[in-house]
């Protein structure tokens, strides 16, 4: 377990040393699905009784199923695709295929990311946020209503374990191949009668399963460590009040990326030909660009993140409602160097730093529970800064020959009023409605594209500002046809905010914000439980009308391609989802999901990549005939089936537990708007054994990831010249040890 090292976790191991190894009274597994409780509504109920399409992950899922990072949900829930554009650090969420990719780091997620009720507007700053875990609720459609911010695709909320009343500790460890470690640790308990404290500490070491195709060098290896302490103070029976405190640094190797298509002839005449391995990757810096960027000049991709931050949150019981009021501040500071064309040929290398702070205050009001009218009103405001920019280095690229600078700072503010309503109408029948205002400001400032060398020169400085201001809404109907049996029926209206594109080509159209988006999603569901418990089954349908849609966007001139933020005019989406979970036997858990979409442009008229590159001058390299279409009908670049779940069994062995669980996701292909070609679909299957006394403190057991050593990308891309895609590991095992006190 070399360079395994947890800050600020010696206090937690040593009391758990310390804690005597006493047996545990364990009780007879439940013979039906257990019902879990949610807060997806901003109230406790049963996950069976939100009427939207709701998917929960327990604290001992992600466990079982090996899920280390947000990148991992994916495996879990249907119709969610969690994608980190070009092997960089920046997870790319989609649900239902809305969702933003866009490898810079100024604009916002679709889907919004909650940790603790504290939203993490985006996404570089959702690393390192999954360890000792509650439980994760995925929610799918618009949001609004009921959430600080607002979003077209849904939301991702992570619970972490709260304060206990009692003592209690325990530790994770794990080591498997390429040397790959972890470690997790807490311990928790109550100080005094009103208060008690929480901390948990995890971090992560080695892994390196990539190598240089030149030199043998090893990529991969990971470098972790996160720490996150929460308090709980009491001081009456109707006051609760929250602390979290929170660090996470990450100083791991970046991914390497993999030569795919075609031969890559690098403008010093080097051919590099299609990469056959999966693990080889390549990649070079510059004397001149290590500099600039800091680095060992002969430094490998590396990223050097670090996440702080604090919440504090109040509960109080007004006796006529329920008063939450949370106020947070977030730091994240990003240092990240790829190599887009992987090869020792210096025609790609990027460097990104940005410095993001938000702090956001948020007031609920909550009715009681058990009337027939449910309300909730509040009020959100957030401030937002991400500064920051990256380096290129384009010394060696054909027609190129230069070290770029992108440099910007960005502010945003944004204030929104929401409510939201459930009144039942009868014993069975719920009226729902919601309604929310947003006011928004960004402001780009500064920005300012420039070669550095051999020639400086400034290319564009603009400032721009946008302004949003938009309601949004839901109505919906719930019919319950028993105790056991919810149906129901929502459209909703929920908006994005638009942007700016902050890449380094400095064209007057690239530079142009791009806007909000609109969707207006209908959606129809069941979720029903049967056989006396032992059987959840639920399934919704949809469909997404898409105005003004983001996407990443291509523009041609002359010489080459550069990406640009977009607006599709007009497209749709449709499709459903099925998740069942299922005890057929006592210590028997099935559960299994299919999810299915697929949605085309409707109004879309857009450069042409294929005829364009087709009328490419073999020669020159340049684009002289730049084509464009109507691409009205063309289908939207998102895999349309997706097929996951698991399957656990427990034994009883005298005096032993033998527990046995495979987990497994099948994800079809996409088509990749950036690199103008298919990503090819893949399964996923994993594995897990684990031995525990039956009235005992620990478990060993035994983990594989990806069994059938299949091969995967995430992600593929069309950086210059070279053709790349951002591979998955391969087949890794390893062996695990768990201790609860």
């Amino acid at each position: 377990m070399h360079r395994l090292f947890l800050g600020a976790s010696s206090a937690a191991l040593a009391l758990a040393a310390a804690l005597p190894a006493t047996a545990q009274s364990t009780a007879s597994e439940p013979s039906s699905v257990q019902d879990v409780i949610v807060t997806a509504q901003r109230r406790e109920e049963s996950a069976q009784k939100v009427g939207l399409a709701l998917t929960v992950i327990s604290g001992q899922d992600l466990e079982d199923r090996n899920i280390r990072t947000v990148n991992d949900l994916e495996n879990s829930v249907p119709n969610l695709e969690v994608d980190s554009q070009l092997g960089g650090g920046q997870p790319q969420f989609r649900l239902r295929g809305v969702g933003l990719t866009d490898y810079a780091a100024n604009n916002t997620s679709t889907v919004g990311i909650y940790v603790d009720e504290v939203a993490y507007p985006y996404g570089v700053m959702t690393q390192g946020q999954l360890f000792d875990i509650a439980r994760v609720e995925v929610l799918r459609g618009p949001q609004g209503t009921l959430y600080g911010r607002n979003t077209t695709g849904g939301a991702v909320s992570v619970i972490t374990n709260a304060p206990t009343n009692h003592v209690t500790a325990g530790l994770n460890a794990s080591y498997g191949s390429y040397d790959a470690a972890k470690l997790e640790g807490f311990v928790s308990g109550p100080i005094s009668e009103t208060l008690s404290a929480r901390l948990a500490v995890s971090g992560e070491s080695g892994g390196a399963w990539q190598y240089n195709r030149d030199t043998g060098e090893a990529l991969g290896d990971k470098d972790t460590k996160a720490l996150r302490f929460r308090a709980r103070w009491s001081p009456s029976a109707q006051t609760d009040i929250d602390l979290n405190l929170h660090y996470s640094r990450d100083k791991s190797d970046g991914r390497g990326l993999r030569l795919v298509i075609a031969p890559f002839t690098a403008s010093g005449g080097s051919v590099y030909p299609v990469d056959t391995d999966p693990r080889i990757t390549g990649w070079g810096i510059t004397p001149y660009f290590a500099q600039l960027i800091g680095a060992s000049p002969n430094a490998k991709p590396f990223r050097n993140n670090t996440g702080k931050g604090v919440s504090l949150r109040l509960n109080h019981d007004l006796g006529w409602a329920a008063l939450t009021a949370i106020a947070s501040y977030e730091t994240f500071d990003r240092n990240e160097f790829n190599d887009w064309d992987a090869t020792s040929s210096n025609e790609a290398g990027t460097f990104f730093f940005n410095d993001i702070k938000t702090t956001s205050q948020e007031v609920r009001l909550a009715s009681p529970t058990g009337g027939r009218a449910q309300w909730l009103a509040g009020v959100y405001h957030a401030n937002e800064s991400v500064d920051g920019g990256f380096y290129s280095d384009f010394s060696q690229a054909r027609n190129l020959g230069f070290w770029m600078s992108t440099t910007y700072g960005q502010k945003v503010q944004t204030t929104g009023v929401f409510g939201n309503v459930d009144y039942h109408l009868t014993d069975r029948l719920t009226l729902v409605g919601g309604l929310r205002y947003e006011d928004e400001t960004r402001d780009l400032n500064d920005f300012k594209t420039q070669i550095l060398a051999p020639t400086p020169s400034v290319r564009a400085t603009t400032s721009k500002s946008q302004h949003m201001g938009q309601w949004t809404g839901k109505l919906g109907l719930e019919y319950s046809l028993g105790d056991d049996i919810l149906t129901y029926a929502n459209v909703s209206r929920g908006v994005k905010s638009g942007g700016f594109t902050t890449y380094n080509s400095g064209l007057p159209d690239q530079l142009e914000p791009f806007k909000f988006e609109e969707l207006i999603a209908y959606e129809t569901g069941v979720k029903s439980t049967l056989f006396d418990g032992r059987l959840q089954l639920n399934a919704a349908a949809f469909y997404y009308d898409y105005r003004d849609q983001q996407l990443q966007g291509i523009l041609y001139t002359q010489t080459g391609r550069v990406g640009r933020m977009i607006n599709v005019p007009k497209s749709h989406i449709e499709g459903g989802e099925l998740e069942l979970r299922w005890r057929p036997l006592d210590g028997l858990t099935v559960t299994q999901s299919v999810g299915y979409k697929y949605g085309t442009y409707d109004d879309f008229f857009f450069v042409n990549s294929t005829a364009t590159e087709a009328a490419r001058d073999p020669v020159t390299g340049q684009y002289n005939t730049i084509v464009y279409s109507d691409r009205a009908g063309e289908r939207l670049p998102f895999p349309r089936w997706d097929y996951k779940g698991s399957v656990a069994y427990g034994w009883n062995l005298g005096g032993w537990m033998l527990d046995a669980e495979t987990n497994y996701n099948f994800r079809s292909d996409k088509y990749s708007t950036s690199a103008n070609s298919i990503i090819e679909g893949f399964w996923l299957v994993n594995a897990n054994l684990t031995l525990s006394p039956s009235h005992g403190a620990y478990s060993v057991g035994l983990y594989v990831n990806n069994l059938t050593n299949d091969y995967s990308e995430e992600s593929r891309n069309r950086f210059i010249s070279a053709s790349t895609g951002s591979p998955n590991p391969p087949r890794t095992w390893g062996v695990r040890l768990s201790y609860r006190y």
